[in-house]
């Protein structure tokens, strides 16, 4: 009898794990919700030294734009396969940035550990044949560059309110990090920068695009800002985001697997959207910067695969609240980096950002389900075919989801019958560890080739009959050229 309930319990248990729960989604194509850029997907290159330390770890390496091997062959060609890929340069030290250029800066000093420092350094340099490397990889690759400009040189702080006075810069609004300006002042310096930009570059197709003012969002003061500089000066309203909070927090492994805390986030990227509708309809919402959890990101968590669940969520639920452009911390350095620091190597959201970019159209459409809140489902346009793509998200690690897609009228299904496949793009963990640097791809893993490219990344085809199935702690892109969506037409 004893050896019978055993049994029993062990097939139980078995039955549990091998249960699915039916999923409906459903899509509404008739007219789209929010638009994003063309290059949606966009990465940041940082200023931080070797030197770089946080909770007694120091992260970067030789990752910093100063020493970064820009002739790394790896790196060419992770950037070549977005064909192109945003590159933001900027960071915390840029307003710590001299420009060696003519006889400005006649002295060229690296960045020096300093405590009296703005985030505890010295000032650095910006030569011109560092400048010219750096053009030379863009060039070569054709990376799509923004370049954060150094707000504070010749600034001094005002005797009135202790503010700064100054153009541009990195996290230098609302309340600051280690410096602030008023939005006043900041709005007035913008439109200065955007007529010399104009002066500078007369032709419009060639006029690089001012953006501000790269901070965590403040509405009074974000509101004030584009009341300020009025119409058409700023082409970009940039904010950042470090929602996870310190690299250092034990929780953080928790947070990224919780829809509840991640939605929490969901109420700033309204805001923003909402300040542009009513002070800066002529801009567009970009996240600047994101990198998950600040100081560095977390040590076993930001380059892991289950850090996939926060960046893809965020990905999809900016592009929701119409913002053109994500920026992620980083491309290569810290602990979230999309490139592994020393090695250059893939990451795991590596892949899912190239995923987004390849598959992903510019028209966002609504998509809603009846499921359970840890599976997250997002939906566009397909970007280079008829129908439409999914991002689906199983945050569960003991349910499997089958998803069966409609449209808003129910016809979808019945329709999508008569087709013939759909491409799916399952992404897991390497034997199932969501703290894996290794991404499996349709189960096979992903890894450099021996000339060092990008591997290919084909698709599984699937009956289109059968419902889309999304194991525990799994990433799904499926493209579906059957939906018929009118707007994506």
């Amino acid at each position: 009898m004893e050896s019978r309930g055993v049994i029993s319990c062990i097939l139980l248990s078995y039955f549990c794990l091998c249960c699915a729960e039916e999923v409906k989604l459903t899509v509404r194509g008739v007219t789209s919700i929010a638009k994003t850029d063309e290059n949606f997907i966009c990465a940041t290159l940082d200023w931080w030294p070797e030197t770089k330390c946080n909770y007694n770890q120091c992260p970067w390496g030789k990752a910093g734009i100063l020493n970064l091997d820009l002739e790394n062959k790896i790196l060419a060609n992770a950037i070549k396969a977005f064909s192109p890929l945003r590159i933001r340069i900027g960071g915390s030290l840029q307003d710590q940035v001299l420009y060696k250029v003519g006889t400005l800066a006649p002295k060229c000093p690296h960045f020096k550990r300093r405590d009296d420092g703005l985030f505890g350094f010295s000032k650095g340099c910006l030569d011109m044949n560092r400048w010219d490397l750096l053009n030379k990889l863009f060039n070569r690759t054709g990376a799509r560059l923004t370049f954060g400009l150094n707000a504070l040189t010749g600034r001094k702080k005002s005797k009135d309110d202790n503010s700064l006075m100054l153009s541009p810069g990195n996290e230098l609004c609302g309340s600051g990090v280690a410096a602030r300006i008023g939005a006043e002042q900041y709005g007035k310096d913008v439109i200065v920068l955007k007529r010399l930009v104009q002066k500078l570059y007369p032709n419009p197709a060639t006029q690089p695009k001012v953006l501000g003012p790269a901070g965590f969002y403040d509405k009074q003061w974000f509101n004030t800002f584009l009341q300020t500089t009025g119409p058409n000066v700023v082409d970009g309203l940039t904010h950042h985001i470090y929602n996870l909070g310190a690299g250092v927090d034990p929780t953080l492994i928790s947070k990224v697997q919780d829809p509840y805390f991640l939605d929490q986030i969901a109420e700033t990227y309204r805001e923003v959207s909402t300040s542009i509708k009513l002070f800066g309809p002529w801009s567009g919402a970009w996240v600047g910067e994101a990198g998950g959890a600040y100081n560095s990101g977390g040590k076993y968590v930001s380059h892991a695969f289950v850090d996939g669940f926060w960046y893809l969520d965020q990905l999809g639920m900016t592009s929701r609240f119409n913002h053109k452009v994500f920026c992620r911390q980083s491309l290569i350095g810290g602990n979230y980096g999309l490139l592994n620091t020393t090695t250059f190597v893939p990451n795991p959201d590596y892949y899912g950002a190239l995923l987004w970019h390849r598959l992903m159209g510019t028209n966002v459409l609504s998509a809603s389900h009846n499921g359970s809140p840890y599976l997250r489902v997002y939906s566009h346009c397909s970007k280079k075919t008829a129908g439409i793509s999914l991002l689906l998200i199983n945050m569960s690690n003991s349910t499997t989801f089958e998803v069966s897609v409609a449209d808003d009228t129910n016809s979808y299904h019945q329709q999508y019958r008569d087709t013939n496949k759909r491409e799916e793009y399952h992404l897991t963990p390497e034997d199932g560890n969501i703290l894996s640097d290794v991404l499996l791809l349709n189960g096979t893993p992903l890894k450099l080739t021996e000339s060092s490219d990008i591997p290919a990344m084909n698709p599984q085809l699937v009956d289109a009959r059968l419902p889309i199935k999304v194991t525990p702690d799994s990433i799904v892109f499926a493209t579906l050229p059957g939906f018929k969506a009118p707007a994506c037409d």
